[in-house]
């Protein structure tokens, strides 16, 4: 990360591994990283919602990314981390692999997102930064994570 003061074009990002890809989300949305835990299961829920952990008397739903994107093998280890998330009203946790830092980027550093068709839905994705040899994939976590894509009603909302 680089010592320049940042332009209010510019943003700070959580980079963290999915697979071998390197993946980031916008810092503001992280609240804060935790070790992966046993969660507690919820009947018919799809796949790639673990369950629910307890975060301070608050029911957190817990997404596996690895699932949700399709990536790599799920195995849980000591490098495996949950990022707890502010989205809207809702505080949501997401599996990944593991984190890797906080990076500043300069606006000129991130592209736009390819246009893949219809074959690959790119709606969640923001862009691609380059950093040295380091490609970073931005996700619009928020679309990512949305009630449509995940199910979830008013019952998993966090009381206002």
């Amino acid at each position: 990360m680089s010592n320049e003061t940042l332009s209010p074009n510019d943003s700070e990002v959580l980079s963290f591994r999915l697979g071998k890809e390197e993946y980031a989300i916008g810092i503001l949305k992280v609240q804060e990283i935790r070790g992966y835990e046993a969660v507690t299961a919820i009947a018919n829920a799809p796949d790639f919602i673990k369950g629910v952990i307890n975060l301070r008397g608050i029911i957190v739903p817990i997404v596996d990314m690895r699932i949700r994107f399709n990536v790599g093998n799920v195995t849980y280890d000591q490098f495996t981390v949950v990022i707890i998330l502010n989205i809207d009203t809702r505080v949501i946790g997401i599996v990944v692999d593991s984190v890797s830092d906080v990076v500043a980027l300069a606006s000129g550093q991130i592209k736009p997102a390819p246009e893949m068709g219809t074959a690959l839905d790119t709606n969640y994705l923001q862009g691609l930064a380059t950093l040295d040899e380091r490609m970073l994939i931005l996700l619009d976590i928020d679309k990512v994570v949305n009630d449509e894509v995940l199910g979830l009603g008013m019952n998993l909302r966090q009381a206002a």
